[in-house]
């Protein structure tokens, strides 16, 4: 369970109760994501990489093919659990362990690259900076990523995030624009900016993917009560019956900042 005044104006969520549903519907990066990544020579054949906040562990299972060994990190034992089954289902060879970031321990310079992806902003950053600098190997690498639908620019992604509101009014990952990951200022102390980009992308969906997606979001699923939770499906599947085609696109925008250990 999560609780920060700056999220959700208080409002608790826990992404252990998304499990089943986040590792159903949550494997949505589009190759460009991926290949951002790769083109930077981050999460590539001889480096070691632990993955904060890996939830089901969707980046690891995704880069790990390039030959990069990855552990993954998540403070939900619910989340790890479906990481390893789709992971041991898939035939790869991850590492999992269920610490937060704050807590977790490592060897000093263990690691050539850090990934936090779509969790950056849920991290108490003045205990995690420091860690981040002694975990990293000379010149290595932290890299925040971030992928969020447009609302102000996609119909169907604006008609459902008005249908989150209006079961969670305390939601405030809302109203999306593209920007760049804000860094707070203890990273400047411990790491250079390399580089900071944005990006879009067109995720496809079918229609019950697009209910997944979005009922696994922080605003649902992971906070409401299992009566809320269900009400609002059914009237999101209403909504897409009503404006949405069987298969389709969702605009993004992703970004990522890469950080180098000073």
């Amino acid at each position: 369970m999560i609780r920060n005044s700056k999220i959700d104006n208080g409002k608790a969520f826990d992404f252990g109760r998304t499990s089943h549903d986040y590792a159903k519907y949550r494997d949505i990066y589009p190759q460009i994501f991926y290949d951002k990544i790769l083109e930077k020579g981050l999460c590539v054949k001889g480096q070691t990489v632990l993955d904060l906040g890996t939830g089901t562990g969707v980046l690891p299972r995704n880069l790990c093919r390039y030959g990069a060994k990855f552990i993954g990190i998540v403070i939900s034992e619910n989340q790890i659990k479906q990481a390893v089954e789709l992971t041991q289902k898939s035939n790869l060879s991850i590492g999992y362990l269920c610490p937060s970031a704050e807590r977790a321990s490592f060897e000093s310079q263990s690691f050539d690259v850090v990934t936090a992806c779509q969790c950056f902003s849920y991290f108490d950053h003045d205990k995690l900076a420091p860690k981040l600098h002694d975990w990293l190997k000379p010149d290595g690498k932290f890299v925040a990523l971030y992928m969020a639908w447009l609302p102000y620019e996609d119909v169907i992604a604006g008609k459902s995030e008005e249908l989150i509101l209006k079961y969670n009014p305390l939601w405030t990952g809302c109203g999306g624009k593209r920007r760049l990951i804000d860094i707070p200022d203890i990273y400047l102390k411990y790491f250079d900016i390399r580089s900071q980009e944005v990006f879009d992308a067109s995720v496809v969906f079918t229609k019950d993917g697009w209910r997944g997606r979005i009922k696994t979001c922080r605003g649902i699923e992971a906070s409401l009560s299992k009566s809320q939770i269900a009400s609002f499906d059914r009237e999101h599947k209403v909504l897409l019956d009503d404006i949405a085609s069987e298969n389709f696109e969702i605009l993004h925008y992703c970004a990522i900042c890469v950080m180098s250990k000073n």
